[in-house]
């Protein structure tokens, strides 16, 4: 009989297979600081960045281009302006924050592509990124 000496042996690891296909499906729903900082620098980042912190803290420094948009703010009519194909990315303070996740089930329920940005602010400050303060606005 074997036994377990910590709760990370306690139960075995996914088959390869389902290893993959788990870890695979999370690029589905997230992407990371450093990603999105490398598709902005790019300078055709091909998504959305919105920023659903308060407008107080938007204003003290966000991601270069992200457009602060409240969870409560996020409807149809604030979106119209993109096509429906349009990749939003959401983010707030950090991994102590799940802003983003209740955004990005606001954009989903309107039926539009969304991911989060993992780490948030905090990621992006520790990863040695630099916020703006200029502000941009929604699409017309």
């Amino acid at each position: 009989m074997t036994t377990t000496s910590n709760s990370v042996l306690a139960y075995p690891a996914a088959d390869s297979t389902s290893a993959i296909a788990h870890f695979s499906a999370t690029f589905q729903f997230e992407t990371d600081c450093w990603d999105t900082n490398d598709a902005i620098a790019s300078g055709n980042p091909g998504f959305v960045l919105l920023d659903v912190r308060s407008p107080e803290s938007y204003a003290k420094g966000h991601l270069p281009g992200a457009i602060n948009l409240l969870r409560g703010k996020i409807i149809a009519s604030k979106l119209a302006a993109y096509s429906g194909d349009t990749l939003f990315v959401t983010y707030c303070a950090g991994p102590h924050c799940n802003g983003a996740t209740k955004a990005a089930i606001a954009v989903a329920k309107l039926g539009r592509p969304v991911k989060i940005m993992i780490g948030g602010i905090t990621g992006w400050i520790d990863e040695g990124f630099s916020l703006v303060t200029e502000v941009s606005h929604l699409a017309a």
